[in-house]
């Protein structure tokens, strides 16, 4: 005789049983988490950026000079700011990321989103597009009353 005869339908019925469950759990499991994530999307703030304001905005901070002295910063006055006495870090920052840096060395380099950095000496270091194209290489060149100065370059 033949299994299915002797068993009956009851093999079947217990396998279409299992399906629908799967099924259901599955079905249950995407609408929950697509309602926690609606929620969370919800609770946003501010808009989404279109490609042209990213395209602007990227356009505006390469306008920058190809080279900048970066130094003690000075108040609307004209006078310098004040500094502190020793040898303090004091971090700078650029196109491609932001430096630490204190007179006898560079300590750290930090690098903005789309770079990296390629190489870091105690006296100089460089960041380098993850895309390859830019360049930004950063030079310690001295300190001026405890300060540390910077030279950057923008390489295209």
């Amino acid at each position: 005789m033949r299994l299915i005869d002797r068993l009956g339908r009851l093999p079947l019925v217990i396998a279409l049983g299992w399906i629908v469950a799967a099924f259901l759990a599955v079905m249950v499991g995407v609408v929950g988490i697509g309602l926690v994530g609606s929620g969370l999307l919800t609770s946003r703030q501010g808009a989404p950026v279109s490609e042209d304001e990213v395209r602007r905005a990227l356009a505006e901070t390469s306008a920058e000079p190809s080279q900048t002295s970066v130094g003690p910063s000075a108040t609307p006055s004209g006078e310098p700011s004040p500094q502190p006495a020793g040898n303090t870090a004091r971090s700078f920052p650029t196109a491609g990321g932001t430096v630490v840096a204190e007179c006898g060395r560079i300590l750290s380099l930090s690098p903005a989103q789309g770079f990296e950095v390629h190489e870091q000496d105690d006296d100089e270091g460089e960041f380098r597009s993850v895309r390859g194209r830019d360049r930004v290489r950063v030079e310690l060149t001295g300190c001026d009353r405890g300060t540390p100065r910077l030279r950057v370059r923008n390489d295209d």
